[in-house]
């Protein structure tokens, strides 16, 4: 979704258009799927790559741009022959709605056609409360449907909805009262949230949502295969092989924050590198807990307990890094979260000195890169999801909605 010029040909445009009759929506479809991909485009480099006759697609652009899905770009001149005309994606063209639901807040984006976010709604809490969450919820669909002037709203396809599969697990990390708990039991988020609204209603995992958001607009734009990790209050992740993300049988494909470190009664990735835990020093040291999201984490008088934490944390995500790269042989693994970009930084810096203890023979060691979406990649990732259901030429393209 996001335009970006100087993609490799390695990502292979898939699949190809039809000059057969009977295709013109999967051909339309295919055509923006190139741009998505590739950034602004001529029309003879559009057919290059979607092996589609230049006739079909000088037709397919006339469509698209009086439904007003693509603008025409300023015509590139100072070649040999005709100036060509490069067409890109019109960003009033089609919207959606991302909605993360967390375990310290709320948030709720307005995405436009090239997932730049338009507005966005952000409510902050302890812990969730299924008796006010949803009306809350109600409230910020409302509101962020008529931020948009009337002519565009029928442009709005849907809301994606981006939430951890167990919302009142691990209370007793999280130091929660049993019946907050148990509120989540039996609640259907998707359920729930489509009562709410006409618009389809999609639903993923969080961490597999930040994981499809970069996949489309990030790194993963440029890599294969790769595992992403997530570090929220939670940490957590996603899967890409093959440039499709998985989420496996029971949606768990990727769920690293469940690893087993191996420490006696084996803990779990989670119990160590999670911002939970950040948050639990500041606030024992008598703390600001919220300074573990932001730049404060790094400066004084929180940056003594920060090291403490990442001296934890870096060395247990190598040891599932390294544990996944010996099954998955992977391009490379990704790293992003709810924090500030310095101790992103910070981070990827420690655990490749803990990568460097681990013994590589036998298997290739993984490049480990930044995330570039940050907090927002979780409500982001939400919102492809009806953008991709209405205008990607394979609705599994990237999304196996149907295996999840």
């Amino acid at each position: 979704m996001n335009q970006q010029n100087g993609v490799g040909e390695h990502l292979r445009l898939r699949p190809r258009g039809s000059n057969h009759v009977g295709m013109r929506q999967f051909n339309e479809r295919v055509v923006l799927h190139a741009i998505r991909l590739h950034g602004s485009l001529p029309k003879a480099e559009i057919a290059r790559l979607t092996h589609l006759t230049a006739q079909t697609v000088q037709l397919i652009m006339g469509r698209l741009e009086a439904d007003g899905l693509v603008l025409k770009q300023q015509a590139l001149r100072g070649k040999v022959g005709q100036p060509s005309v490069p067409m890109a994606l019109n960003p009033d063209g089609a919207f959606s709605i991302g909605l993360k639901i967390g375990r310290r807040s709320v948030d709720a984006l307005l995405v436009d056609f090239t997932a730049q976010v338009r507005q966005r709604l952000t409510l902050p809490y302890d812990f969730p409360d299924p008796d006010t969450l949803f009306s809350d919820i109600d409230r910020m669909l409302r509101e962020l449907t008529h931020s948009l002037k009337p002519a565009l709203r029928q442009r709005l396809h849907g809301v994606g909805v981006a939430a951890p599969l167990s919302l009142g697990g691990w209370q007793t990390l999280l130091g929660l009262a049993p019946e907050q708990a148990r509120g989540w039991d039996g609640i259907d988020i998707r359920e729930r949230v489509a009562a709410l609204t006409t618009l389809p209603v999609e639903f993923v995992k969080d961490t597999s949502a930040a994981c499809v958001a970069e996949l489309v607009a990030g790194h993963g734009r440029h890599m294969r295969s790769f595992l992403y990790v997530f570090v929220d209050t939670f940490i957590g992740g996603g899967l890409v092989l093959d440039s499709r993300w998985h989420s496996g049988l029971n949606g768990n494909a990727g769920a690293v924050g469940s690893l087993s470190l191996g420490l006696g009664k084996p803990a779990q990735l989670l119990s160590l590198a999670s911002l939970f835990k950040l948050e639990t020093r500041f606030n024992d040291a008598g703390l600001d807990p919220q300074a573990a999201s932001d730049e404060r984490a790094l400066s004084a008088p929180h940056q003594r307990h920060t090291q403490r934490w990442l001296a934890q944390a870096a060395p247990a995500v190598a040891l599932a890094v390294h544990n996944a790269a010996c099954l998955l042989d992977l391009d490379g693994v990704i790293l992003d979260g709810s924090f500030c970009r310095p101790l992103q930084a910070a981070l990827l810096g420690q655990v490749n000195t803990a990568l460097d203890q681990h013994s590589w023979e036998g298997v290739a060691r993984p490049q480990l890169l930044p995330g570039t979406i940050g907090s927002d990649a979780r409500a982001i990732g939400g919102a492809l999801l009806p953008l991709y259901a209405h205008f990607a030429p394979d609705r599994e393209l990237f999304l196996k909605l149907g295996s999840g």
